[in-house]
């Protein structure tokens, strides 16, 4: 698979993921995470329930966008997607932005997200 395919295949991933949080659906965002998905954010560890759980008042995005999106392989079965987000979470009137870096797992004829990482991006971004 060439870089740009797997970008692609990972994005369409990602987007679900997202797709997911704008539409407060908490069982297709669990849909795309392993058992032992583990998330690290501004405020603490998520596992995968806690993940899905974040949507039990609805939706936690009203939009999103993805910038500059990049990928790593690693491996044979996995690979590392990173880029930085832009979105607006429902009653809040500012954006924030954070730097995403999110590793998945071939799964199937798909993938699964096992770990993911979101930085707040706070200033000029590095080359």
């Amino acid at each position: 698979m060439t870089g740009a395919a797997l970008l692609s295949e990972l994005l369409e991933h990602e987007h679900r993921v997202w797709a997911a949080l704008v539409a407060g659906d908490a069982r297709a965002d669990m849909a795309l995470l392993s058992q032992d998905f583990l998330g690290v954010y501004p405020n603490g560890f998520a596992g995968r329930a806690a993940h899905g759980a974040q949507l039990s008042a609805g939706p936690s995005v009203v939009y999103y966008e993805i910038v500059g999106p990049r990928v790593v392989p690693a491996g044979a079965a996995h690979a590392l997607l990173v880029y930085r987000a832009r979105f607006r979470r429902p009653g809040r009137k500012e954006p924030e932005e954070m730097y995403v870096s999110s590793l998945w797992r071939r799964a199937g004829a798909g993938w699964v997200n096992i770990f993911s990482q979101d930085t707040p991006a706070t200033g000029a971004a590095l080359p």
